[in-house]
């Protein structure tokens, strides 16, 4: 199997987030697909180092939360397209495949190597090397699906970059038909707990932060007067908690409360 060195690791934290909670709480996730991957993968991989309930949900909760919005999209608009922008090792077509979409995910040359060895190409879904921000991947599907509804996904990725570049790939997409965003974000609170505290338990205490959002309408308005939000949802807020560690029922309360992590549903 390739090495990918600093970059490996990253891919691991969200899957340790969703074999955590199939394993353990199947009522806020159960993705089978990780769970067979685990029995392929290094112990040292798996390791969940200062990582606790918390955070591990954290990203289980952004898996689960994508699931439903993707959900929803598919019952809506079944012969629809989904696009997973900074793919990683995500699984999401193992577990919201409705048998006739097509989906494409979108990473690094690197990453996708990687994920082709782990997770080779299934029947619907597409694997496209590139740079997320660029239009070539718009361009190749709007080629094999010309007049088809999109729905792109951005899970915990945009917050690495800065508003402007966000902002430039949103407007970029409104010359390519019928788009749907959805998206998780920090507020500027948030952010700077992310920063002090999260990004360190995951072990990238390191990583550069830059994007937040404090008011969906605001961003909105930023992309195009026409934008229009379709949800605007406090991140914890449809998640079963039954069960949880007293601490970590508090911080998901703390965060909804504040809004301090959100799910943003754009039509752009």
């Amino acid at each position: 199997m390739s090495k990918l060195g600093v970059v490996e690791d990253t891919l691991f934290v969200p899957m340790l987030g969703r074999i955590y909670a199939s394993e353990r709480y199947p009522q806020i996730l159960y993705d089978q697909k990780s769970l067979e991957l685990k029995k392929k993968l290094s112990s040292g991989l798996l390791e969940y180092g200062d990582q606790n309930q918390y955070t591990l949900l954290a990203s289980a909760t952004r898996a689960a939360n994508m699931d439903r919005y993707i959900r929803s999209f598919l019952q809506r608009r079944p012969n629809g397209v989904i696009v997973q922008l900074g793919c990683g090792l995500e699984t999401a077509y193992y577990r919201g495949d409705n048998g006739r979409t097509c989906w494409y995910a979108v990473d690094l040359l690197r990453v996708i190597k990687y994920r082709q060895e782990l997770l080779p190409e299934p029947e619907r879904e597409t694997y496209f090397a590139g740079d997320a921000f660029s239009e070539n991947w718009i361009k190749q599907i709007r080629t094999d699906a010309p007049d088809a509804p999109i729905l792109v996904t951005a899970s915990g990725l945009f917050h690495y970059f800065e508003e402007s570049k966000v902002l430039e790939l949103l407007q970029m997409l409104r010359q390519f038909g019928e788009v749907e965003v959805v998206f998780d974000a920090v507020s500027s609170s948030g952010m700077a707990m992310m920063r002090k505290k999260y990004m360190r338990q995951v072990g990238h205490a390191d990583a550069q932060m830059f994007f937040h959002v404090d008011s969906a309408e605001e961003l909105a308005k930023k992309v195009n007067t026409n934008t229009k939000i379709l949800a605007d949802e406090s991140y914890y807020s449809a998640i079963p908690k039954k069960d949880l560690l007293l601490s970590t029922k508090v911080c998901m309360a703390v965060s909804d409360r504040l809004r301090m992590v959100k799910m943003i549903h754009l039509r752009i």
